[in-house]
């Protein structure tokens, strides 16, 4: 299965996208008939989660992608509608239609979270056991709802909650809440791929180990133009910790590899 022109253009109109997103959102220039962009941005976004996920992974890829998107639909839902796993809290912008009052395109923002933090736990411990990387795997996932929430609560506005808390009045079980449930995702995937040796799309995988950094810059470039600056510490600290995990890892691959040449 290798990579179509049009999947390369999907990645290309991305980019140009992200890069007119964060102007905009970063000096607060996004007018308001301009809000449909955001769903433009979501729906890209977790259409290269998808399109990682099903060439990577085939048959389980796309079932997989299907069940991430059901089953963050319905826990939003739930969220949304009885405080359940997220606290209580509404949706305050237009992101698209909605189906049982969440909008669906939070649905591909949850395809393109797991499918950025699956890549870089795969790169930061490749041969960890199953468990680990899946728990890595999470805390990506946590580290990147870290600034994602600050920002559209407090900066955009995008979300609101009701209620207190040490971190910017979130509720701090919205974040175990997103390490339980991506923990279940990512064992979900680790485990019925772990036979599937398909890497002839390793453009791809480079292209999610790219797209969590460029969420991870966005959220932080917009957080530090509103002055959230425990959420730019608490982001990034542990953001490059897991990149130079990534790039060891890399190094500690080349150099074995180089040994078993001299041998």
């Amino acid at each position: 299965m290798t990579t179509g022109r049009w999947e390369k253009m999907i990645f290309k109109f991305f980019i140009i996208w992200y890069i007119c997103g964060v102007v905009l959102l970063t000096f607060d220039l996004l007018p308001p008939w301009l809000e449909w962009a955001n769903v433009v941005f979501l729906v890209t976004a977790g259409t290269l989660g998808a399109i990682y996920f099903i060439k990577n992974y085939r048959v389980i890829g796309a079932l997989f992608t299907a069940i991430v998107f059901t089953v963050s639909m319905a826990a939003e839902h739930y969220g949304v509608k009885y405080g359940f796993l997220f606290g209580d809290y509404y949706y305050n912008s237009y992101f698209g239609p909605k189906l049982f009052d969440v909008p669906i395109t939070i649905g591909f923002a949850w395809v393109l979270v797991i499918s950025t933090s699956h890549v870089i736990a795969l790169r930061a411990i490749p041969h960890a056991p199953l468990i680990i990387k899946a728990i890595l795997a999470a805390f990506a996932t946590v580290v990147l709802d870290l600034i994602i929430d600050p920002v559209a609560f407090l900066a955009k506005e995008y979300w609101i909650w009701e209620g207190t808390s040490i971190y910017y009045d979130i509720p701090m079980f919205n974040f175990y809440s997103w390490f339980g449930l991506s923990l279940l995702f990512h064992l979900f995937i680790l485990y019925f791929s772990k036979d599937v040796t398909s890497k002839e799309n390793a453009y791809w995988e480079k292209n999610m180990y790219l797209l969590y950094g460029l969420m991870i810059a966005m959220f932080c470039m917009i957080a530090l133009s509103a002055k959230l600056y425990l959420a730019l510490t608490v982001t990034i600290i542990p953001t490059l910790i897991l990149y130079w995990a990534t790039l060891n890892s890399k190094e500690l691959a080349h150099d074995s590899s180089k040994k078993k040449q001299t041998v």
